[in-house]
Formats: structure tokens, sequence, C-alpha cells
């Protein structure tokens, strides 16, 4: 039978309250009575119930985590950054995967509400005003990381978008590369960060005196990469673009496979760059140069921001958006065209 909070009280010879108080650290006791309770709990192995005390200290050392997909090679990143730093501060970390559906996310929200956790942790690639609200009506902190979607409504770290398709556009133009088509994904674009990597480029663009020309792929699969195909074909073979700059890796590689499937060589006939640093990006052939976006950071500096939030005595919170930096890989996929001068 496990022991209980009484028998610990009567073999330190203190009184309930007098346990309760060392176990939950929340009021003075004298150095010897807390050292005899601290030796009877250890003697009688006993087990506080962490749901009724996280109820007493409104401390549960309890994060969770909502994420889209944990199969996800980019969530898997993040969620390492997350659960290496929490560990650090002792944290357990409870994982929900919605699968992008926003009916889970609630779902979990009102279950994580029960567990008592302390503070919230959104990876989504969807945008779900719902979840932020429920989450303001429980009176939860939480950072919201999301690849595709500007989030104004809650903490959230991230990169700079808008500087990073700049910075990937300028070093293509340094390679020689003046007819630089950029593929952006067409869906919700009014409200993701598409409309901020297509301005960086653009901007980018117009600062080298070359004219900026944009290209729209409805999707990530490899049908609609074929769709796009199809659609610019005679552009695409007639030189009239010698690399494209795809806001997404998956979407650079989708479009690689089709061309090489109509006979085109990869970088001869076309140099490619993607963004996002996906594992995938190293592994395909020409491996494909992207910027790389700092996952594992993001994770980290989510939960620390996190923490930041949940201390009392910490009167400066900090920014609402953290922006870190980012590196551009440079691989195979892009010819430098200084070369053939």
């Amino acid at each position: 039978m496990a022991s209980t909070i009484k028998d610990v009280a009567k073999m330190a010879d203190v009184s309930i309250s007098t346990v309760s108080r060392v176990i939950n650290d929340s009021k003075p006791v004298s150095p010897e009575a807390r050292r005899r309770v601290l030796h009877a709990i250890g003697v009688l192995d006993y087990k506080p119930n962490e749901v009724a005390r996280s109820l007493v200290t409104k401390k549960s050392n309890i994060i969770g985590v909502i994420v889209s997909d944990i199969g996800n090679q980019y969530v898997s990143q993040v969620l390492r950054g997350v659960e290496e730093i929490g560990r650090m501060y002792n944290y357990d970390i409870l994982l929900s995967s919605s699968y992008d559906d926003p009916e889970i996310e609630i779902k979990f929200a009102n279950l994580f509400s029960q567990k008592q956790v302390e503070g919230i942790i959104i990876i989504s690639e969807i945008l779900n005003q719902k979840l932020l609200y429920k989450l303001d009506e429980f009176n939860i902190p939480c950072v919201v990381i999301n690849r595709f979607y500007n989030v104004d409504e809650a903490p959230t770290v991230t990169i700079n978008n808008k500087a990073a398709s700049y910075n990937m556009t300028d070093y293509l133009i340094n390679l020689g590369h003046t007819a630089i088509g950029y593929v952006a994904m067409r869906k919700d674009m009014d409200r993701t960060n598409e409309k901020y990597k297509i301005r960086g480029y653009r901007d980018a663009m117009r600062a080298a005196g070359l004219k900026p020309s944009v290209l729209y792929c409805e999707g990530l699969t490899e049908g609609d990469a074929q769709d796009l195909f199809e659609e610019h074909e005679d552009a695409l073979r007639s030189g009239k673009y010698s690399v494209l700059f795809c806001s997404q890796d998956l979407m650079a590689i989708h479009l690689m496979n089709v061309m090489r499937d109509h006979g085109m060589n990869i970088p001869e006939d076309m140099s490619f760059a993607g963004f996002g640093g996906s594992t995938l990006s190293d592994i395909y052939r020409p491996k494909l140069t992207t910027v790389k976006e700092p996952y594992y950071d993001i994770g980290a500096v989510a939960i620390r921001k996190l923490f930041k939030m949940l201390d009392k005595k910490n009167t400066d919170k900090g920014e609402e958006m953290i922006l870190l930096p980012v590196e551009i890989i440079k691989r195979q996929s892009v010819v430098d065209l200084n070369d053939k001068k």
C-alpha cells in the first residue's frame, strides 16, 4: 500500500501542514523539521499527488505542445529545441498532434487546461483563431511557431522572411543570374509569409535594375508542380529564366523532378534555389541551394520565451515577435554564370 502524507507526518513527528509546506516549498520551515520530513519521504518512498500539488503551487512543471504533424521533418527539429531546453529547466513536455484539424487543437487545449499545464507552444501550419481565444480564456500563456502564416495575435518566434528572400535573390544575382523567376504558393497569400518573401525578391531585383517575374503554384504536391510546368512550359524551355527561386524546398524538388521527366537537365538547363533548409534538400541530387531556417533554435528560443512569460518576477517580457537569423546554404543546384563569361 502506498504511503500517505499522514504517514510522513507521523514518522517525522510534524503536522501534515508542515509536510505540505516542505513538499511545495510554500512557507518557511525550520531546518530540523525539513530534514526530518525529507528523511521520512525517502524512507517511506512517498510520492506526492502531482495534480493536487500543482493546484496548490500553481506550478506543474509541464508545458503542453500542440503540433500539426509529428511526422513533419521541420516539426521534429523544432521539438528537439523545445524538449532539450525544457529538460534543462526540469519541465516535462506533454505532446499532441492535431494533423491540422482546428477542432482537435481545441480539444487538446481543453485537455491541457485540465492537466494544469503552465504554458503551451503551438507548432502549426494552420491559423486557428479559436484556439488562441480559448487559451486566453483559460489564461494559459502561449507561444506560436508557424512557418506559413504571419502571426500577430500571440508571441511568436520566426525569421525575417523578407530579408531572407532578398539575400537569396541578391546571392543569385552575384552569381551572374539576371533572369530570376520566383515561384510562390498562391494559397491564402494575403495571410501567409509568401507576401513578405515576394517583397524581398522584388526589392532585390529592382535594386539591381532587373525585372521581377513571379510564377504561382497552387500547392506543394508534384501535381501542382506539373500544372505550373504545363502552364509555363514555353517560357521555361526558351531560356526566359536561368534560375527559379522557390518559396519552399519541396516545391523546388517537385519542379526539378517534373522538368527532368520532360527532358530538361538540372542545373544545366535550369538552376534552382529553395527556402527552408529541409533534410530533403541535402539528400536530393543535385543538392539544393536553399535558405536554411534555424528550426532547432526556433524551438529553443520559443520555450525560453515562454519561461520568461511565466516568470511573475520578470516585468520585462521581451518582444512579441522574435526574429532569428538564417543562412544561405550554397550547393550544386545553382550554376555560377560568372564562370561562363
